[in-house]
């Protein structure tokens, strides 16, 4: 997907390339406040070399579709050696070489980075990574993608209709990356409106090519899993995967309560959850959790909170007998000691839907405890074990007076 990116400075209008057929003009706020110094330079440097710069990727979707984007990709005709000669003959700084191989190259302007990547075929494909050429037909390079929304000289109207599709042959594409199946649940979630609006072939292509995605490494299949699951039509989503056989693949339970999933996502869908606060309706045990981390390999934070959630989703529940209940939660919170214990019980309330407790509690401040073990030895208790069991003491009585009892009123508790 590329828009025609020149310098409104230097040729005072932009617009985009659909299909080669005709252009049209881009002017939108979002389009214009991308350029600053930085990519007006940038822009200089190949209208300098007469090479073509378009800005590619997700940007071009989304300044379609009337969004800022939060980053933005560049395409061009010159070649990485190309690029390494203007930047260098520029005094433009490049960074990152990392990318260089795959035809990218990373221009440092003005304090920021751009990324800029030559126009490429796949010239071999194996499910997983491509062998590729670089070219100069922009066509070409459209041709390659996976989606038609990702590539806007095919997918302009698609974008337009909300519709989510594979460019060309929908098997062809997957089987050239299997990770390809779960881009298309994610750009689903995002574009299309209804949540069953699917073509039949890309899901019958989906169905007969699931099994390739076993041999798709867990980080790139969690980098996708866990966008789908916090956009739009998620549990419609998670339950296809699992209508279509494809859970067992990416990690998740194959057996997983997707009753339960459709329960909470549908409590926590406004209240931006987590992807794991999702996810974790579907695990029956700690012990699925733990092959899914064995699988995906999630981080230590995500794997806690769906530990957490597995474990105190029913046994941390509001007070049906206090007239504050908030205070299960807050009681929790005190006598946890951690610090993101507040964190994961927001969390927990979002997935038992619990609306008014979880205001409640992200605006209330954890209390300080206002006695110390100084305290004590200072009444005369010295012993490490008589000061732990005595502050347990004073600490439940300060819990049930609603965490108001000030340090001489606890004190007075304290019989030496």
């Amino acid at each position: 997907m590329w828009s025609r990116l020149l310098s409104p400075r230097v040729v005072g209008r932009t617009s985009l390339c659909l299909r080669s057929l005709f252009t049209m003009q881009l002017k939108t706020s979002e389009f214009q406040a991308l350029f600053n110094d930085g990519l007006n330079g940038l822009a200089e440097v190949f209208e300098k070399h007469q090479h073509e710069l378009r800005i590619a990727g997700g940007a071009v979707r989304d300044l379609l579709s009337g969004k800022r984007p939060e980053d933005v990709d560049f395409a061009t005709t010159a070649t990485p050696e190309e690029m390494k000669r203007m930047f260098q003959n520029a005094g433009i700084r490049m960074i990152n070489n990392k990318g260089e191989k795959h035809g990218t190259i990373t221009a440092r302007l003005h304090n920021e980075n751009f990324e800029v990547t030559t126009l490429r075929v796949d010239v071999q494909t194996d499910g997983r990574h491509a062998e590729v050429e670089f070219t100069t037909d922009w066509q070409k390079d459209a041709e390659r993608r996976d989606l038609t929304i990702n590539s806007m000289f095919l997918g302009y109207e698609d974008l337009q209709n909300r519709k989510v599709r594979f460019v060309g042959s929908a098997e062809q594409r997957i089987q050239e990356d299997y990770l390809r199946i779960l881009r298309y649940f994610r750009f689903y979630g995002r574009v299309a409106l209804k949540p069953d609006d699917h073509e039949p072939e890309t899901l019958t292509a989906i169905r007969d090519n699931g099994r390739g995605l076993a041999a798709i490494s867990g980080e790139r299949i969690w980098v996708e899993l866990k966008k789908m699951v916090v956009g739009n039509h998620a549990a419609h989503l998670l339950e296809l995967m699992y209508n279509m056989e494809l859970a067992q693949y990416t990690g998740l339970p194959p057996d997983g309560n997707v009753e339960e999933m459709k329960r909470v996502w549908q409590n926590a869908k406004d209240h931006s959850p987590k992807p794991m606060t999702i996810l974790a309706a579907l695990f029956q045990s700690p012990e699925e959790v733990e092959k899914m981390d064995i699988r995906l390999k999630v981080s230590k934070e995500e794997k806690t909170l769906a530990l957490f959630l597995v474990k105190y989703r029913r046994e941390l529940c509001k007070s049906q007998d206090e007239p504050d209940s908030l205070k299960p939660f807050t009681d929790f919170i005190i006598d946890s000691r951690e610090l993101d214990t507040q964190s994961k019980v927001c969390e927990l309330l979002k997935y038992q839907g619990e609306e008014k407790l979880l205001t409640e509690l992200s605006r209330w401040s954890i209390p300080r405890f206002p006695v110390s073990g100084h305290d004590l030895r200072r009444m005369g208790i010295t012993t490490g074990k008589e000061i732990g069991a005595t502050l347990q003491e004073l600490r439940d009585i300060w819990k049930k007076s609603r965490y108001q009892m000030d340090k001489d009123e606890l004190l007075s508790y304290v019989k030496p």
